[in-house]
């Protein structure tokens, strides 16, 4: 298998076990990425939109029906008057912990057919391949 369908092939596989795992949580998967990233810190709308790649009336959508959910809040921005920030609430904060532990001892199945050095090379050559495209923080580090 070359390295255009291997990877291609794999994100089909993290993203097939991702929303298996959000649907299971009641969320979608845009849902549950939204809920990823702001474990680490709320983001404003526009810093947002650009780590998950979204356009503005998309992000606008998903913030909405999340925050309908009550998995998130909009706040006052303190540096900027005029902007809003996204953060999770209780709610949101427990569903996310959840979600994401999950959601990572699914995906750490994956590759269970290889050694640990073997895991550890993927995960190194992946990672390389991350850095240099500049991926944003979308799923933390463990």
């Amino acid at each position: 298998m070359g390295i255009v369908t291997a990877l291609v092939r794999s994100t089909f596989l993290v993203n097939a076990v991702y929303s298996e795992s959000a649907r299971e949580y009641g969320i979608t998967m845009p849902q549950g990425q939204l809920l990823c990233v702001l474990m680490a810190r709320p983001y404003g709308m526009t810093e947002l939109g650009a780590v998950l790649r979204l356009a503005k009336s998309s992000l606008t959508g998903l913030v909405d029906r999340t925050e309908r959910n009550g998995l998130v809040r909009r706040e006052p921005d303190p540096r900027d008057t005029r902007a809003v920030r996204v953060a999770l609430t209780p709610e949101g904060q427990r569903l996310a912990g959840e979600f994401y532990t999950e959601t990572c001892r699914r995906i750490e199945q994956l590759p269970a057919g290889l050694d640990a050095g073997e895991r550890d090379r993927l995960a190194s050559l992946l990672g390389r391949v991350v850095t240099d495209n500049e991926v944003p923080p979308v799923f933390l580090d463990r």
